[in-house]
């Protein structure tokens, strides 16, 4: 899940919100491409992370003037890519706070056939939504209290599938168990039996 706030009621619900699920987020100005041109964009989180670790292992070989160009550039980068740092892949879904203003991160989920999730105001375009939760997305408050919601299911369903992928793999378990048990139950054939014989008439002689 991606989560989507730009406008400044949303910043901090966003953050927080996906901070709990380690899931990606943009608070800042959605980048044209970002979906529909990801590879590209993650190429720029790939030189943020560069710069990075360029400004942390050479600033003493440096000068001021180059460790300054690197901070800039580090700086622009991370102000806008920070939130998707560790997202490698397409997100399964987005989480829309104002599709009217994020109308750029709709317009590209829907062209990639991504589901939007989002707080549908009543200035909003209904078509344009998959899954519409009705509130108002000008409010901090119901912003907050809608994105916390819809984290709350994202952690229901991640507990869900950590259930079951405990079950399939307490099953898989019990039948190699079982499965060894019945082999350890079988009669030895004529040869496995010479073999254990072997070294003690060996010893023997």
């Amino acid at each position: 899940m991606l989560f989507v706030g730009t406008k400044k009621q949303a910043h901090e619900p966003i953050k927080q919100q996906s901070a709990r699920v380690g899931m990606p987020y943009v608070t800042e100005r959605w980048l044209g491409g970002m979906l529909t041109n990801f590879p590209t964009v993650y190429k720029r989180v790939l030189r943020l992370k560069e710069l990075e670790a360029l400004e942390s292992a050479n600033d003493q070989l440096l000068t001021k003037k180059e460790l300054l160009v690197l901070r800039r550039e580090r700086e622009k980068l991370n102000k806008n890519l920070d939130g998707i740092r560790n997202m490698t892949k397409l997100p399964a879904a987005i989480w829309v706070v104002d599709t009217k203003k994020e109308h750029l991160a709709v317009a590209e989920a829907k062209k990639l056939g991504i589901p939007v999730i989002a707080i549908l105001d009543t200035n909003c375009d209904p078509d344009e939504v998959d899954f519409k939760i009705p509130g108002n997305d000008d409010a901090i408050r119901s912003i907050a209290l809608l994105t916390r919601v819809m984290t709350d299911a994202i952690v229901a369903g991640l507990q869900v599938r950590s259930a079951n992928a405990a079950k399939v793999a307490d099953k898989a378990a019990a039948e190699a168990a079982a499965a060894a048990e019945k082999t350890a139950e079988q009669p030895l054939a004529d040869w496995e039996k010479d073999l254990i014989k072997e070294p003690t008439e060996t010893a023997g002689a």
